[in-house]
């Protein structure tokens, strides 16, 4: 039996060593059951600051049981209903932005700038785009089928010759939301708030903190108990037991390919509605004729911003030859000037530790391929700017004064890399760039999709002819040209090839959350 465990609802205030997680179920939280918990690191120290619940079956099975209760009163609100609650949630965030905001840079690495205007205030603003998109838009469209003459059966019975056909979406029962390290409330709830279904959400147990907060807010709110659900722990465990539940009809995954292709797997056989956002190795094509200036400058930030840490981010620079190497100059000229690793709390930080140290003997082991493979590796740090910085290793991994037992890497551009190098074909998901020339619009298109990822792309020229033509021969989800991360949340997000399966976004995500239930009233 779960322990229920005696938490305030109250936001816990920045300065605290340590925050308690514990599952959220049917309004209340407990203890996970097997009384197991993961040590959570704070990146930029290296120090554990808290507990993540270790869950396992047995407890996605009560959260399952608690969403499917709730479902019947959930779905059986208006949707202008519905949107009460959810702006209620939102104004609570924004309420307590700050804190929420400490306790993402603390728990995630990225810095406190980002947290406060992107993760934080994105999480607001998804609850209210999408509570006045569905308190807005109507769930139902009508329709009247007039038949020639009513056709008589056999038995002599006969069909209505006119019928009024109308058709509802309808929420489907319970979604299973799991996401990512990388933006961890931001993400979370790009999925709870257009689902109009109950859910069982598992957060990753690199980045928790939020999704705790998050659920003292929706207590907070008023929404009704199990409609939201919080399960924390292992993907392994807790991840793979939300999605092979046989009470969990929708899956919504953010996160890496290989997990992807798991999920794909055990979900397909149970026809579940299954959405998945995966990784992206998202190419720049830049072309002589760009305005170089505005372009580097977006280019770096497009790499850099978050540690390189979003699915977004440009990875792959291809660069028209004739002005290769001026831009090859000016680029890594451009980074040690705008980004300044370091304490993330720092309002002067472009950006501060990669996540967890998993991830950061990641990224520093591409860095080392790279050295070993003899490609021209340049580590973009100006010492005389970024002054924090103590050393700078082989690898690319940097002690910080304060902060030496951090997870902090160089901004890092290569050059000299072939197409089928491992450094340009596999997700990093780190602050390294590969810059590349091409000699024309063919071999740059041909470059771009030379990958197994379809998820982002740019392009850069100030030719409106070539932009439309280049943008639409790319084999993304989404391309921005001349600009990089300008979003509008009603537009369909979602990747080609293996970057994903789904769309969500505005309307694609009522598409997603819900059926189409045709009635025929004769």
């Amino acid at each position: 039996m779960a322990t229920q465990v005696d938490i305030s609802s109250e936001i816990p205030t920045p300065g605290l060593d340590s925050v308690k997680i514990a599952n959220f179920i049917g309004g209340k939280w407990y203890e996970p059951l097997s009384q197991r918990y993961i040590d959570n690191v704070n990146p930029s120290t290296g120090a554990v600051f808290t507990q993540i619940p270790d869950s396992n079956k047995q407890d996605v099975d009560l959260a399952a049981s608690a969403a499917n209760a709730a479902f019947p009163i959930w779905s059986s609100f208006t949707p202008a209903t519905r949107a009460k609650y959810i702006h209620k949630l939102a104004e609570l965030i924004e309420a307590n932005l700050e804190n929420m905001a400490q306790f993402e840079t603390m728990d995630q690495g990225k810095t406190l700038q980002m947290s406060r205007s992107i993760d934080i205030a994105r999480s607001a603003a998804n609850f209210t785009h999408f509570a006045n998109y569905v308190a807005g838009n109507s769930n139902e469209s009508c329709g009247t089928t007039v038949y020639p003459k009513a056709y008589t059966a056999a038995d002599g019975s006969q069909l209505f010759g006119e019928a009024l056909n109308y058709v509802k979406r309808t929420p489907i029962g319970v979604a299973g939301l799991i996401s990512p390290w990388n933006l961890p409330l931001y993400l979370l709830t790009w999925k709870i708030a257009p689902s109009g279904n109950t859910c069982v959400c598992k957060p990753s147990e690199f980045t928790s903190v939020t999704a705790m907060m998050l659920t003292k807010l929706i207590k907070q709110s008023g929404i009704p108990d199990g409609v939201v659900n919080m399960v924390f722990g292992l993907g392994a465990e807790a991840g793979s037991s939300i999605v092979s539940h046989p009470d969990i009809p929708i899956i919504s995954f953010t996160g890496g390919t290989i997990t992807g292709k798991r999920i794909a797997s055990a979900a397909a056989p149970m026809f579940k509605n299954l959405s998945l956002e995966l990784g992206g190795k998202n190419p720049a094509i830049i072309f002589a004729d760009t305005n170089m200036d505005e372009c580097i400058k977006t280019t770096v930030r497009s790499a850099f911003l978050n540690q390189g840490e979003i699915c977004l981010c440009t990875s792959r620079i291809y660069v028209e030859k004739s002005i290769y190497s001026e831009f090859v100059t000016k680029y890594k000229e451009q980074i040690r000037k705008q980004v300044i690793v370091g304490d993330p709390t720092n309002p002067k930080s472009f950006y501060g530790p990669l996540v967890s140290k998993p991830h950061f003997e990641k990224v520093r082991s591409y860095v080392q391929f790279a050295v070993d493979e003899g490609l021209d590796v340049e580590f973009c740090v100006d010492r005389s700017v970024s002054t924090e910085i103590l050393d700078i290793a082989k690898d690319g991994a940097l002690t910080i004064k304060g902060f030496e037992n951090g997870f902090f890497m160089a901004p890092t551009v290569i050059t000299g890399c072939k197409q089928d190098s491992k450094i340009v074909q596999e997700e990093i998901f780190g602050p390294v760039v590969t810059i590349i020339p091409f000699e024309n619009e063919k071999e740059a298109i041909t470059l771009a999709n030379d990958i197994q990822y379809g998820l982002a792309s740019t392009v850069w020229s100030t030719d409106q002819s070539k932009l439309r033509r280049v943008a639409g021969q790319i084999v993304s989800g989404m391309v921005w040209c001349n600009c990089w991360m300008v979003r509008d949340l009603s537009m369909p997000f979602g990747g080609f090839k293996a970057s994903g399966v789904g769309t969500e976004g505005g309307q694609y995500s009522i598409n997603f959350f819900t059926k189409k239930q045709t009635i025929t009233l004769g």
